[in-house]
């Protein structure tokens, strides 16, 4: 799949943020621990990680009607089994599979789930994480877990039983999958060194909704005294995608566009909307919107600036990316480090194809930009991401026709991104065979 983007157009107009792709997908798999129907709204139903991820509760028995017009998802996981699939319907390319073990195990004891998929940020085939944390949850809660050449097995005797998890480094996913399984498990579960996102609270939210016993100290301490069986149905809404407000944002500063953007999830994303600020970006925005102009820009130009990547609360590595981009359009050098993922740093070889050299320069952990930097259009190809959605803005402030490769990456996390695009005036067309 690839994009065919003429750019240059200064982008106009009103757009509004999706539901989070880091807390849908992790919502509908908790959904499954019911047996009642869970509805949820503001969900990102044209994702290509949400397609599959449905695609595979389906394969497992579950009935979701999915209305996109409207953005909600309705489940009714009481079908639900561990079914023995073939190779081919293994093989989903996500990686929060693993949230998937917990509905089938509370059905029939045991769980086959796919290998964790997604985007490959470090050495080896699937990057710098593997699933040994996920192996730790399901051993903790009395488990036994097998590795087939194509899935995991996940069995356990007497159900989830309560236990406890002592997380070696902070983990997302890890967390989630302790939540969710911990949810139905007998007995108290307690996770020590949790990562608490705002995605892993909407996560908790409806957990508590649909009558979990969660308890949370600090950001890092959980208790869960689980309902030793099926929780019930609820009604939730996803929070809106802070990683793709950040998109539209950087998008409108970089282009001397005039954008508002709706649905802001301000409160999760405090510490980056400050780094914003302190490159001289002054934010007109009320209680759920921002309204970016140039004349947002104190000193009519984006000041250069350093930041470091790392955990919530923070500039999370997500973000690395459209950091760069900023910087790129600075009036000076900037550096953004990554302690997370030092690694990501891959997307910005694709970058410089459309760019004039000297202008960006990437080592292991840091990558440094040398503004105000002209884009220029080109061939470039997808490799993360977010990284892929960094090189489609180049593409879009770029003087000319541009081809992206593989722009499938930047669709996993952008909800109905060329419909959007193209409302703001972009000239984009998304194709699936080769011209």
């Amino acid at each position: 799949m690839y994009a065919l983007i003429q750019g240059g157009q200064t982008p106009a107009g009103r757009v509004r943020v999706s539901g989070a792709k880091n807390s849908a997908t992790r919502l509908l798999a908790a959904s499954l621990l019911s047996d009642s129907t869970v509805q949820l709204s503001n969900f990102p139903t044209q994702l290509v990680d949400v397609r599959h991820k449905i695609r595979f509760c389906e394969y497992l028995g579950a009935r979701i009607t999915v209305d996109a017009q409207n953005e909600t998802l309705d489940i009714d996981a009481s079908g639900l089994g561990s079914a023995q699939l073939t190779r081919d319907e293994y093989d989903v390319p996500i990686r929060t599979t693993y949230l998937l073990a917990a509905a089938q195990i509370l059905r029939t004891g045991e769980a086959r789930i796919p290998y964790p998929g997604g985007c490959p940020i470090g050495p080896g085939d699937a990057g710098s994480r593997g699933y040994d944390l996920h192996i730790l949850v399901w051993e903790a809660l009395g488990c036994t877990v097998t590795e087939h050449p194509d899935h995991i097995h996940v069995q356990t005797m007497n159900g989830l039983v309560g236990g406890s998890i002592n997380f070696p480094i902070s983990t997302v996913g890890g967390t989630e999958n302790a939540l969710i399984s911990g949810s139905i498990a007998s007995g108290q579960t307690v996770i020590h060194n949790a990562y608490i996102t705002p995605e892993v609270e909407d996560l908790i939210a409806l957990l508590r909704q649909m009558g979990a016993s969660i308890t949370v100290t600090g950001t890092s301490y959980v208790v869960i005294d689980g309902a030793a069986g099926a929780l019930a149905g609820a009604r939730k809404a996803v929070m809106s995608d802070r990683i793709e407000a950040l998109t539209w944002i950087v998008y409108a500063a970089i282009s001397g566009g005039q954008l508002t953007i709706d649905e802001v999830p301000f409160k999760a994303m405090e510490v980056p909307l400050i780094h914003l600020e302190q490159s001289g970006i002054d934010l007109f925005r009320n209680s759920r919107s921002v309204h970016i102009t140039p004349d947002c820009l104190r000193s009519g130009a984006i000041q250069p600036f350093e930041l470091a990547c790392g955990a919530h609360p923070g500039v999370i590595s997500d973000m690395q990316a459209f950091y760069v981009m900023l910087g790129l359009k600075a009036e000076g050098t900037s550096r953004i480090f990554d302690y997370r993922y030092p690694e990501r740093i891959a997307f910005i070889g694709e970058l410089e194809k459309l760019l004039r050299p000297g202008h960006v320069e990437a080592e292991r952990g840091k990558i440094t930009t040398h503004g105000p930097a002209a884009f220029v259009p080109g061939v470039a190809n997808s490799t993360d991401l977010r990284g892929s959605m960094a090189v489609v803005l180049a593409a879009l402030c770029a003087e000319g026709e541009s081809r992206i490769n593989n722009v499938q990456m930047a669709l996993r996390g952008y909800n109905n991104l060329e419909a959007k695009l193209r409302s703001l005036g972009a000239d984009i067309s998304i194709h699936d065979d080769e011209r």
